[in-house]
């Protein structure tokens, strides 16, 4: 039990077993920690299933600390800048139905509340173009930076889109070549089990056995390790989360140099939604729906009559078929086996949450990786309490959108306002939110998955309304308030001026690069 932890062996490639691999590394070369060697075994030619091809900003952070250079990122991975989602038919239906969950907080968010005032305006405009600037960038496809701007610097909040093939494959090689993780293809045959439970090794086909003290399971919704060897429990949500197919395909722009779209687009249709991501060199599209309340050739043609409104004979592009089993494994650390990804579960990539569950996931594993078999266990619980906690929220959020819409074009719509499918946990949080406005005390912790601000621009933005409180306001907040939504005015204006279009910037990324940290 006080063996010292020298090996770890992540099972799986794609984004979850790269981006896992290279945080754990990067921290241990930080500290300079020689003596933990970390191998990386997958199968060759296994398809990437690459649903998720947005991030959140926390990706900024996550490739800094792996020493990649975001010049290189954006140029190698077709990446482009995101800076939030617009969310458009989600509430009424109609064609000037659409809000924003953006990614730069409301102005003053640490100190000061604006939906306080927003309430007692009686909700006259919109909420997050009256609190933030980023609606505007979004509308008219601006970039969040310039191109004098540094690398992971923003002059407004930003993630990314990306193409997820692309981005494993660079990750791959910036782990073996810089931070000295060994890659290994090959096919595991057998997983071999100590007397107490353990992994204690795999077999494979060509390399014989890989032992290891500690074993991350990437090998997506197969779940090798943690779900057919430590045969963890797989827990569904698909009584709260309705959605279980997803048709994906790839856009041609009309021309070269088109508009990219600064933001993710996500338009509901009769029984699911469509997302639609601009990459440099084409856009991603996909329907995700729910069998039980349409049939996949319904589906397939709504995402081609979309997809018509912008490109002729749409019917020729090639359509990929995904199952989606929405929920997670019922702890995701047992004994020395860890899963990180698909292997953990999946939910539908509506906020994207998939990728930054990977993100934070490894990094927690870094952060507090056991010295020893003795204190794994101690390490598994602690992270099991996060990543369940994680989770709930996640599907609490997500679930929000449903219930909150006022569609009654279809069963399915109706079916997500039925009390019996929504958390007890989210009924909690409506009722409070109903005389309160949310704020950061609302919430058990203080990384929260989703702040207090994208409650509010999801809440306000699809026609949430809490009572205004009896005891009013006092002069000072309304004067604050109004000078706040002055500063915005002068911000937004500002930006709109100096950012270039994100295309404009991306070309000059291409030609010029960044300036290094």
């Amino acid at each position: 039990m006080s063996k010292p932890i020298k090996s770890i062996v992540i099972v799986g490639g794609g984004t979850a077993g790269w981006l896992t691999a290279g945080t754990i590394a990067a921290k241990l070369k930080q500290q300079n920690k020689q003596g933990c060697s970390i191998t990386l075994i997958e199968s060759p030619n296994v398809p990437i299933i690459g649903v998720g091809e947005g991030t959140w900003p926390t990706m900024r952070r996550t490739l800094k600390k792996m020493g990649i250079r975001e010049t290189d990122f954006i140029r190698q991975c077709n990446v482009t800048f995101k800076q939030g989602a617009k969310f458009a038919k989600w509430v009424t239906g109609t064609e000037d139905d659409f809000y924003y969950h953006p990614l730069v907080l409301p102005q003053d968010f640490d100190n000061f509340n604006m939906a306080e005032y927003f309430n007692n305006q009686g909700a006259q405009q919109a909420f997050s173009p009256l609190v933030c600037p980023q609606d505007a960038l979004c509308e008219v496809g601006k970039a969040p930076k310039l191109i004098t701007t540094a690398e992971y610097a923003g002059v407004a909040n930003y993630a990314y889109h990306l193409d997820a093939g692309s981005f494993s494959t660079f990750l791959q090689q910036h782990c073996v070549k810089n931070l000295m993780v060994n890659h290994v293809l090959d096919h595991v045959v057998k997983v071999n089990n100590a007397e107490n439970g353990d992994i204690c090794s795999l077999t494979t086909q060509q390399h014989g056995e890989l032992k290891a003290d500690l074993f991350v399971d990437c090998t997506g919704f197969k779940s090798l390790l943690l779900g057919e060897n430590q045969q963890v429990p797989f827990k569904s949500c698909a009584d709260v989360l309705f959605v279980d197919k997803a048709l994906a395909l790839h856009v041609p722009y009309p021309e070269k140099q088109s508009p990219i779209a600064s933001h993710t687009i996500s338009t509901a249709q009769s029984n699911g939604w469509i997302w639609d991501i601009g990459l440099q060199t084409r856009r991603g599209v996909g329907h995700v729906y729910s069998s039980r309340h349409t049939s996949s050739d319904n589906a397939h043609q709504e995402l081609l009559d979309y997809v018509g409104q912008s490109v002729s004979s749409p019917e020729k592009l090639s359509v990929r078929e995904i199952d989606i089993e929405a929920g997670h494994r019922e702890v995701f650390w047992k004994r020395n086996c860890v899963a990180v990804g698909l292997s953990a579960g999946f939910l539908e990539p509506l906020e994207a949450s998939a990728l930054v569950l990977v993100e934070t996931s490894a990094e927690m594993i870094a952060e507090q990786l056991p010295v020893n078999r003795q204190t794994m266990d101690i390490v598994a619980k602690r992270f099991n309490n996060t990543f369940l906690y994680r989770w709930q929220r996640i599907i609490d959020f997500l679930k929000l959108h449903y219930m909150l819409s006022q569609r009654t074009d279809s069963q399915f719509w109706l079916d997500h306002r039925d009390p019996a499918t929504i958390p007890d946990s989210l009924k909690e949080l409506l009722t409070l939110w109903r005389y309160h406005v949310p704020w950061h005390d609302d919430f058990e912790h203080v990384k929260e998955v989703f702040p207090a601000a994208s409650y509010q621009y999801v809440l306000y933005g699809m026609g949430f309304k809490t009572e205004s409180s009896h005891l009013g306001v006092s002069n000072s907040y309304q004067e604050m308030a109004e000078s706040l939504v002055e500063m915005n005015l002068q911000q937004t204006q500002k930006l709109l001026d100096i950012l270039p279009s994100n295309r404009e910037l991306l070309n000059k990324i291409h030609r010029y690069g960044l300036q290094p940290i």
